[in-house]
């Protein structure tokens, strides 16, 4: 059923074509923004998605009339900054935006650092406080 007119690809047609107004290269990489001497020039992930179907009913006419064709079309688009490019005086650098902890896994990734460091502190202070006596753990 590759049929251009058919009311079912013109839907689907239009509502790619909106899609592709959402989503383009200036949506990921955004327009420069300079104050001063310094230059940044935003980052960002898009991520969308896009669904529809439909069908006709009723008579069985080929083409079938309009109004026997029910359709629906739903997108979405995520738009998440992940950095900016900052430019000054002929050096450029990425400065990420931190996003922050959404889940329970997430949180726990963010403290292992910290908790590594307290360990290690911690063992550090253990030998400092035990004598030596030759033997070892």
């Amino acid at each position: 059923m590759e049929n251009r007119n058919h009311p079912l690809s013109e839907v689907m047609q239009d509502a790619m074509g909106k899609v592709r107004e959402m989503v383009d290269a200036n949506t990921i990489v955004g327009q420069p923004i300079v104050t001063g001497d310094v230059t940044l020039i935003p980052i960002s992930k898009v991520s969308f998605g896009f669904g529809g179907g439909g069908g006709e009913y009723g008579g069985k006419g080929n083409p079938p009339a309009p109004q026997n064709v029910g359709a629906g079309v739903a997108s979405g688009v995520k738009i998440t900054p992940v950095a900016f490019l900052v430019v000054k005086e002929g050096t450029v650098r990425v400065l990420p935006v931190a996003v922050p902890a959404v889940s329970t896994v997430d949180r726990i990734v963010e403290m292992v650092p910290d908790l590594m460091d307290k360990v290690s502190g911690l063992m550090k202070k253990n030998q400092e406080n035990t004598p030596e006596t030759g033997e070892e753990f």
